[in-house]
């Protein structure tokens, strides 16, 4: 059974039997011994009892917890013997050439020593073997064509530890941690310590050692400078990257021209819509005009991150600065040139009167065209594109309906096309050339959602604009499509969106819905719930009776006898009337309802 002594080794502590101690103790005061006239004695002793401290650390892993004889032995062994190495001047080169012949697995450090910003790309040089010049030419490459080497470089930065300790500084190059190469480490960060000492101007510092104000105020104005040169040199990175990346989309954009996919832009079809000027004009124009900024802003990064970077040269900047105004001048001139292809507008108009009956329900829908869309609710404000026949066309939804009241006895429809131009002359041209189409087709109007006109007419905001004038009492059912063009003012016609089931009257200050309920369910003017099947049924009973009364009226006008039929379905409002004399003392018989649900009354 032995003692244990507990011991603070390299700031670690540790259990050690006692002739294991002891024998530790004789191996510290041998290389005390052997480095006595050694420069920087301190610091290579801390270091070796750091790495001792280390390699106990890793024989002591597991549940052993007192370091014994044996484990003393083996590190003496790993550090090597002090008396096999003069510790002198001239057998530095000897040593040197044994430390470094059994040489270890390296560690990844930033190497601050040799360092341009951060000693990162100097710990890859010495992880990798290579020299760290080659290592910062790529950064550079990658900086500078991808924008991802600063992000990169950041990220390792902050990753890798910094080789601070002479330990760290050998794992770093791989050499052995032994006493000779620690030692060997000292001497040159000391040697490399007396040269700059060496070099020190002393007359130099006795002068600013006279005014101390002066000596700070220099020490605080190159911090200032050294924060303010990082500073520009990461807004140096942010302006290389950033107007790399831009010259890099216009010069793409300016070759493909939008044949690429990723470009969602009819770019050709807009540039001839918006001048008569050749597409790879236009584009040349475009890309010197916004290029060349950016191009002055990369030299202005390239100068903050290079110190000593060379000018391009008045005549190369005049030169440059002359083609920007021209394309800027020209680009100008265009754009006042399509202003005025904008500057009045003008329409025609259509008008045409509807064959039908008042006294039946008119009904109202909108179509679209399957080539150019698959749904009513798939609309463009305009786009380019190819009919049919493969003819270059433009294409657009810009169609809208308005519902008016009108004092004629026949309905009729207004149809207004509106286009804009350098002229009214030019404008009313553009909109006579709009192709656009209704039918109506039994008690049934039918609408195109869309209008069509010929590509070299070029896009003016054309449009169609639907006037409906309907008489007073006239009945009518929008379809469910009609919500996407009704324009009407809502004081005046109110269209319910939920359902295509309401019938509206047309009455004498506004449009009247027969069988609509409000948002809550409720009736007009109730404060119950009503559904919509019985507020259509009471719909029906006052329309029926309310045409039978008129009919009646009319009949003992005429003195005639008359069948009248009154139906209110989901089709809308008929009334079929079928007159015959009346014989002299014949009775009315009063009203029935056949098997339909249609009430029939003679007279």
């Amino acid at each position: 059974m032995n003692k244990t002594v507990n011991i603070n080794l390299g700031g670690m502590f540790f259990h050690i039997d006692e002739d294991a101690y002891q024998k530790l103790n004789r191996y510290f005061e041998a290389v005390k011994r052997s480095l006595s006239n050694s420069t920087g004695k301190d610091e290579i002793m801390k270091d070796i009892e750091m790495r001792i401290a280390e390699l106990l650390t890793e024989k002591n892993r597991g549940e052993k917890q007192v370091v014994g004889l044996k484990d003393v032995e083996e590190i003496i062994t790993v550090m090597g013997q002090p008396e096999d190495y003069r510790i002198d001047d001239e057998a530095a080169e000897q040593t040197y050439n044994y430390s470094s012949s059994t040489r270890r697995p390296k560690k990844l450090y930033r190497d601050k020593d040799n360092s341009m910003v951060g000693g990162v790309l100097a710990g890859f040089g010495h992880y990798l073997g290579i020299d760290p010049l080659w290592l910062r030419i790529i950064m550079v490459i990658l900086l500078l064509g991808f924008g991802t080497g600063l992000l990169i470089y950041l990220i390792l930065w902050i990753l890798m530890p910094a080789a601070t300790t002479t330990t760290e500084k050998l794992e770093m190059t791989g050499e052995p941690v032994t006493i000779s190469n620690i030692e060997k480490k000292v001497r040159e960060e000391f040697d490399t310590i007396s040269e700059k000492f060496k070099n020190v101007d002393y007359d130099k510092i006795g002068n600013q050692a006279r005014n101390a104000g002066e000596r700070i105020g220099s020490g605080l104005s190159d911090v200032l400078l050294k924060i303010f040169s990082i500073f520009g040199k990461v807004i140096g990175a942010f302006l290389v990257v950033f107007a790399s990346v831009t010259l890099g989309s216009l010069l793409i954009g300016f070759i493909t021209a939008g044949s690429f996919s990723m470009v969602n832009f009819p770019w050709q079809s807009y540039i001839d819509n918006f001048t008569d000027v050749p597409l790879w004009i236009v584009g040349m124009l475009i890309l010197i005009a916004i290029g060349i900024p950016f191009f002055f802003l990369l030299i202005l990064g390239l100068k903050l991150l290079i110190t000593n970077m060379k000018s391009i040269g008045n005549p190369a900047k005049y030169t440059l600065l002359a083609l920007w105004i021209i394309s800027i001048g020209t680009l100008v001139a265009l754009g006042l040139q399509q202003a005025t292809e904008l500057a009045f507008d003008a329409k025609v108009v259509q008008k045409q009167k509807i064959d039908f009956n008042p006294k039946d329900t008119l009904k109202i829908k909108f179509t679209y065209n399957d080539y150019f869309a698959k749904d009513i609710y798939d609309t463009e404000d305009f786009v380019f594109a190819q009919d049919s026949a493969k003819a270059m066309v433009i294409y657009s939804n810009n169609v809208t309906l308005r519902i008016l009241k009108t004092d004629e006895k026949v309905p009729y429809i207004q149809i207004e096309k509106k286009a804009e131009g350098k002229s009214f002359a030019a404008a009313r041209e553009r909109a006579e050339k709009i192709n656009y189409s209704y039918k109506f087709k039994g008690n049934e109007l039918i609408f195109d959602n869309y209008l069509l006109t010929d590509v070299k007419n070029k896009y003016r905001h054309q449009k169609v604009e639907i006037f409906l004038y309907l008489p007073e009492g006239t009945y009518f059912k929008p379809d469910m499509s009609v919500q996407n063009y009704d324009h009407t003012d809502n004081s005046f016609f109110d269209l319910w969106f939920d359902s295509d089931i309401y019938i509206y009257q047309m009455q004498s200050s506004q449009v009247k819905c027969l069988n609509c309920a409000d948002q809550n369910g409720f009736a007009e003017g109730e404060d119950t719930w009503v559904d919509e099947e019985q507020i259509a049924r009471e719909a029906e009973q006052e329309a029926r009776l309310e045409v039978e009364r008129e009919m009646e009226r009319q009949n003992i006008h005429n003195g005639q006898n008359s069948s009248t039929t009154v139906t209110i379905n989901e089709k809308g409002v008929q009334i079929k009337k079928e007159a015959t004399e009346r014989p002299q003392g014949t009775k009315s018989k009063g009203l029935k309802m056949d098997k339909d649900g249609v009430i029939i009354k003679n007279n």
